[in-house]
């Protein structure tokens, strides 16, 4: 009706919203506007005002002007996405089948960081004024401004080392002006020549493929070498060629806890710290860094995986670190894998991607040996050392007595270790005291009341807590089944309850407890890494946060308490997800010095992931691996996807899973699996039925998904219907 009036259409246009809705929206444009695709701006959304993006494609120019609402604002000062990051957003989208609307909300961040920052106060000194009485104190602060740049009265304090006031005094006496100051300038270029390394002759290989990949595109590396090889001292060259070019580069981290370390290592090779994108950081200085990388003041972001979303305005390449991990990948909302979306980002926007790990995913071992990525080895550490001496422990045999958890062959290595001033390592991928408690008297089980699973105990907290929804409770004095007092027992181990057993048997050793629950966050981590590197801890016990690319230059043994835990799910990926993590924490066993040993306790010492562990034959688990994965046709020769369906009430919501399978379209290609209930039943109150489909590789999984939802019945108010493309974990 109103395609044939081209005034009309330019006073309208497309606009994204970070809503689930499957399209933009059309809106009309105020007179005297001007936007263009990836502006971004605030838009009404019913009730209420949202952010959101002019998006690319032709408005509904079908739909009546006066039903229109208009743009409210048009944020002019913040940089339009670019089409790359606008391609990357609908890439993404039609990927996981999640609204590109959810998917633009990882984008806009804030609307904190569309605006500048307002300047601050400070103060400059005027000409060559002095004040009536120069005092120590004020003679300092005018030395501290003998470059003639602007303070912040605060800053300027606490270099000169005096109070405010007499900053207060030397403004009022007008030797110094209040001046307005940007309120952060933008961040030092890193110095690519600041502090050069020697490298090794397998790490100056891979250092000039990947200098030579920057002239390939959308160049794929794969850095694959042993613990301690110097990984992350081959891809600081590649940075070091991006800032040549004038790029800017992202790296990926799997763990808050590995910043501090990286930012060191980043900050002695290139003289600056680089920007840092994470959950901890202030909301501050995530708009301050968002803004720097839209205007290209920032030129080195390290970040967790949500910061592939960040609206560079001139990215140039990517490094995904420990490319394995689980960590990568996003089961909620949108779930993405950061790992597989940077490949994608690198391809749109044609510029090199690194992924760098020990033990690297079987799908990237697969597409190197295939061809489509280059890969680099560092069969040897950096530093010359050997890799440790690997010994399995028959718990049938050689276990520990009752009661007790560490093997008496465990034990006297520590012994040996503590007394010639090194490091211990014990690991054990379970938080907390005990991974349950029950009462002795009735048998009644703690069980969390929102999920299906055991609630854990942390003795040092009294609480018995759920690791998946988070609730907790006090531990009662008696059961609160039957009433019976002191009839409360722990079953199995949890760090705390190692912890306990070292300090009764190691009085004299300084203990530390490493895991993510503990109280102070992220950034008690930090100080606590720092002290184990710099040998502070004599024993420390640790969680898989303790696996993941630390140095930590004392430590000689790693134990291992449970080797079995993880190898008897029902995980396509658990022999692959086990191998991965204990060479992972066994590898942080003599990394420099040499002479490291590492000791698995476990009750199946003929599995095959043991044994390639025990022989160090990487290649050969790999191969057996793909060989198994080619066999049954999983990833990466087959494809899987998976659908959750949950809700609060468990007939409806497995009704709603049967009915859907039942809708499924007939097509030999695709196999659909259930539903069945999810191996977490409930979480947060909400029962789970999974569905699991299997097709080949080459096949449009995605499109069938796509048709057999829209097709099939439609979820009522409080249930979901979640689509996982490539599923990583099977809970």
């Amino acid at each position: 009706m109103f395609d044939d009036d081209p005034a009309f259409r330019e006073t309208i246009a497309s606009v994204l919203v970070p809503v689930a809705v499957p399209r933009p929206y059309t809106y009309r444009v105020p007179p005297g506007v001007s936007v263009t695709p990836g502006t971004i701006v605030r838009v009404p959304l019913g009730p209420r005002e949202v952010l959101g993006a002019v998006w690319d494609g032709e408005p509904d120019a079908a739909i009546n002007p006066k039903k229109l609402k208009a743009i409210s604002h048009v944020y002019e000062r913040a940089r339009p996405l670019d089409a790359d990051l606008r391609r990357f957003v609908d890439w993404v989208a039609n990927w996981t089948l999640a609204p590109p609307g959810m998917v633009l909300r990882m984008v806009l961040r804030s609307e904190e960081a569309l605006e500048d920052e307002p300047p601050v106060a400070g103060v400059r000194k005027v000409g060559d004024r002095l004040p009536e009485r120069l005092t120590p104190a004020r003679k300092r602060v005018l030395e501290t401004m003998e470059d003639g740049l602007a303070w912040t009265k605060s800053g300027l304090a606490h270099a000169a080392g005096v109070s405010p006031s007499v900053v207060d005094g030397l403004v009022d006496q007008q030797v110094l002006e209040i001046v307005s100051m940007p309120a952060a300038p933008p961040p030092p270029l890193p110095q690519v020549d600041f502090a050069t390394v020697n490298l090794t002759p397998s790490q100056t290989t891979a250092a000039e493929g990947l200098v030579a990949s920057f002239d390939k595109g959308s160049a794929v590396s794969l850095i694959d070498g042993v613990t301690g090889s110097g990984k992350t001292e081959v891809y600081f060259e590649a940075i070091a060629e991006a800032i040549r070019r004038e790029r800017q580069v992202l790296v990926l981290l799997p763990e808050i806890a590995l910043t501090e370390q990286f930012l060191r290592r980043f900050e002695k090779r290139f003289g600056v710290y680089p920007s840092e994108w994470h959950s901890e950081i202030t909301p501050k200085n995530r708009a301050r860094v968002w803004r720097g990388v839209a205007s290209g003041d920032v030129r080195v972001v390290i970040g967790a995986r949500s910061a592939l979303f960040l609206p560079f305005c001139d990215l140039g390449l990517i490094v995904v670190d420990e490319e394995h991990d689980g960590a990568f990948k996003q089961d909620d909302r949108v779930p993405y894998s950061a790992r597989d979306m940077a490949v994608v980002r690198g391809h749109l926007s044609k510029f090199p991607v690194i992924l760098a790990s020990a033990t690297p995913s079987v799908e990237s071992r697969v597409n190197a040996d295939l061809g489509r990525y280059t890969r680099y080895e560092l069969p040897e550490r950096a530093t010359g050392a050997d890799m440790p001496e690997l010994k399995a422990i028959d718990m049938r045999h050689e276990g520990p007595d009752k009661g007790r958890w560490i093997a008496p062959e465990l034990l006297e290595a520590m012994k040996e270790t503590f007394a010639e001033g090194s490091q211990t390592l014990l690991f054990l991928n379970r938080r907390g005291y005990a991974p349950l408690t029950l009462c002795r008297t009735c048998g009644h089980r703690f069980q969390c009341p929102h999920c299906s699973s055991w609630l854990v105990e942390h003795r040092f907290q009294g609480r018995l807590v759920c690791h998946h929804c988070g609730h907790f409770e006090k531990v009662p004095p008696s059961c609160p089944s039957c009433s019976a007092a002191d009839s409360l027992v722990a079953c199995g181990p949890g760090v705390e309850r190692i912890a306990e057993e070292v300090e009764d048997r190691f009085p004299q050793a300084r203990t530390l407890i490493l895991s993510s629950d503990l109280p102070g966050g992220p950034e008690r981590l930090r100080r606590e890494m720092k002290i184990v590197e710099e040998g502070g801890a004599d024993i420390v016990i640790g969680t898989q946060l303790v696996a993941k690319g630390h140095n930590f230059p004392k430590m000689k043994v790693v134990g291992v308490i449970d080797a079995d835990l993880g190898l008897a799910h029902g995980d396509p990926r658990a022999a692959e997800k086990t191998f991965q993590l204990l060479a992972q924490v066994t590898g942080r066993a003599g990394r420099v010095t040499g002479g490291g040993r590492g000791f698995l306790q476990t009750y199946s010492p003929d599995h095959p992931v043991l044994r390639a562990l025990m022989s160090q034959d990487r290649d050969a688990f790999y191969a057996a691996e793909i060989e198994a994965r080619r066999a049954a046709g999983l990833p990466p020769f087959g494809r899987l996807a998976a659908i959750v369906v949950s809700g609060a009430d468990r007939h409806l919501t497995e009704g709603l899973a049967r009915d859907l399978a039942r809708a499924a379209h007939p097509d030999p290609a695709v196999t659909v699996l259930g539903p069945a209930e999810a191996a977490l039943a409930m979480v947060r109150g909400r029962f789970r039925f999974r569905l699991l489909l299997m097709a080949p590789r080459q096949y449009d999984l995605q499109g069938y998904i796509r048709s057999w939802l829209a097709q099939g019945p439609r979820p009522v108010k409080g249930m979901r219907v979640q689509v996982d493309i490539d599923p990583q974990h099977f809970l």
